[in-house]
């Protein structure tokens, strides 16, 4: 059903190619299926009769059924790869922007290796059965159809051979593809499984050899591997066995044919030419049959990729465009929380509860608490990476459920927890939220991060390569271009979900001091676990279990919140909590 729906959405905008590969599958088809009589004739009439006119013209005429046979089937197998290229670039496209409009929480659903997976080699396995149905979809079943009626005008008596090698071969064949249904299945998981593992160990290199696990490691990998080896055997097995079935049965129904055909060429009942002819197209009709066979057997593991790929087209993200957006706001740089509640599909607990704030134009809110009390939650509900479950996020005064997503993520600029840079150059990346921004620009962003140095020291400065990931610079150098970035965009509100926390306090300071005159008329929200961060802060907001156990100015929250004193003293002394 995934499969016929797919095709059915997908294959539309080819009808028109799909059509043009029938009429010449079928010319050629015909003219293969020509070739036998005519080389009967050629025997019977020619070859016994001893007549050279007749074999030099039947052969010119051969020869041209040969040639229209080879040029129409060169021109289908080519409109079909184009309309099978175009079906996966069309699936794929489809696919990544699907999985970009999702939210987190799709994406933690599917996991990032089962979504590469699915828009890689599931769109694969489909546009390989695209391209063999192209190929095979008229030729097959004409050959089979056309093949037996010619075949039965030869000699009716040879017909008892094809009574029992068709449903003989049907019967078989088709035990060995309901076989592969499930194998193929599971063969997609385990793909999942090893890209999974193998997307762990990659990323999480540094700490696999640091507490050398690398043995550990392997062996889990190795483990992940021999599944899908099995599973992939298993598989391969039941296909590789369609067609020594097949060919046992072809070179059986051949003896079968010759014997027969021997016994009434004796008697007189039919000329040799027939039986040849007979013969041919009993191997063209079970050639046929392991044409449709090889294309019956790509249908399994199509069909289990497809289904993965409707899944994900099906699958709408829980954070969704408004239907009539608000493009007008009636405030500018204020981000407001009102009794905001959030909770994970599952989850027993919510993650925040009740949270209500406002942040002025102009104005720092920080916010500080231990790990897993929701900060970053809190930070991604703003982007609408998540959406509250309970009460109201409005940025410039409006929900942001109603906000133009568009409008919504060019006032915000978000620097995450987590650095990120794309693979490019130090400006790609830079101009990733503003593209027109000038060179100056970009120097004055650089600045005020303190990145400015290190892109100077790189051998071509803006224009020096940056790798996937950020990789080829430090931790704390990615985390300045990262700052860096959000400056270039110039938003009216700042999210720094624990942007700092790479940074050694001197380069802390200079770069506070530097981003204050710059963010003067925005709404900054700063999450951190430095309390040296946010002193300074207009408001500073203490969050515990996904509470606000603590509001007001630094010298304020030590006087009256237990749990920040607590972690003043943890990090300043005892002294400064004093």
């Amino acid at each position: 059903m995934s499969l016929r729906r797919l095709f059915g959405t997908h294959l539309a905008p080819y009808k028109t190619t799909l059509g043009l590969i029938v009429v010449l599958q079928a010319i050629q088809t015909s003219a293969t299926l020509a070739l036998p009589t005519l080389n009967a004739d050629l025997i019977d009439r020619g070859v016994l009769a001893g007549d050279n006119g007749f074999i030099w013209r039947t052969g010119a005429v051969m020869i041209g059924f040969s040639v229209v046979q080879i040029v129409f089937a060169t021109a289908a197998v080519w409109f079909g790869a184009r309309a099978a290229m175009g079906f996966g670039r069309d699936v794929r496209r489809d696919l990544f922007h699907q999985v970009t409009d999702y939210s987190a929480r799709e994406v933690g659903r599917f996991g990032a290796p089962s979504l590469i997976t699915r828009i890689t080699n599931d769109v694969q396995q489909v546009q390989m059965l695209v391209v063999i149905a192209a190929t095979m979809m008229v030729a097959a079943p004409l050959t089979m159809v056309i093949g037996i009626i010619l075949a039965v005008r030869e000699d009716v008596g040879l017909s008892i051979v094809l009574v029992f090698a068709l449903p003989g071969t049907v019967l078989l064949l088709g035990a060995i593809v309901a076989r592969m249904v499930p194998a193929f299945q599971q063969m997609q998981l385990r793909i999942d499984r090893v890209n999974g593992v193998l997307r762990e160990q990659i990323a999480g290199i540094r700490v696999v050899r640091a507490f050398v696990r690398e043995p550990e490691e392997s062996a889990r990998f190795a483990e992940a591997n021999a599944e899908l080896t099995d599973t992939s055997l298993r598989a391969g097995r039941l296909m590789a066995a369609t067609f020594p079935t097949v060919g046992f049965i072809v070179n059986i129904s051949s003896l079968g044919v010759l014997w027969i055909g021997a016994d009434r060429i004796s008697n007189g009942q039919m000329q040799v030419g027939s039986l040849v002819a007979y013969l041919s197209y009993l191997i063209q009709i079970l050639i046929a049959v392991v044409m449709a066979t090889f294309m019956v057997s790509m249908i399994p593991r199509a069909a289990v990729a497809a289904g993965r790929i409707v899944e994900v087209l099906d699958t709408q993200s829980s954070v969704r465009a408004p239907l009539d957006p608000v493009t007008s706001v009636p405030e500018h740089g204020t981000l407001e929380f009102r009794e905001v509640s959030f909770r994970y599909g599952g989850a027993e607990h919510p993650v925040l509860c009740d949270v209500s704030f406002r942040v002025e134009a102009g104005q720092t809110t920080a916010i500080i608490g231990s790990t897993g009390a929701g900060k970053t939650t809190l930070v991604n509900l703003v982007a609408r990476l998540f959406d509250a479950t309970e009460g109201t996020v409005l940025v410039d005064g409006v929900d942001v459920r109603d906000l133009d997503p568009d409008l919504l993520w060019g006032k915000v600029g978000y620097v995450p927890q987590k650095a990120y840079l794309f693979s490019g150059t130090v400006a790609s990346n830079l101009r990733f939220g503003r593209p027109e921004a000038t060179d100056a620009e970009l120097w004055r962003a650089l600045e005020i991060a303190q990145a400015a140095d290190f892109v100077l020291a790189m051998p071509d400065g803006l224009d020096s390569e940056i790798a996937q990931g950020g990789t080829n610079v430090s931790g704390g150098q990615r985390q300045r271009l990262s700052i860096a970035r959000a400056l270039v965009a110039n938003p009216e509100i700042y999210l720094f979900d624990d942007s700092f926390s790479a940074l050694d306090l001197a380069t802390d300071a200079r770069l506070r001091d530097a981003l204050a005159p710059h963010v003067g008329q925005a709404a900054v929200l700063i999450v951190a676990q430095r309390v040296s961060t946010i002193v300074d802060a207009d408001q500073i907001l203490v969050i515990e279990d996904g509470l606000i156990v603590g509001r007001g100015s630094h010298d304020e929250l030590i006087a009256t919140c237990p749990t920040y004193a607590e972690i003043v003293a943890s990090q300043l002394g005892e002294g400064a909590a004093a």
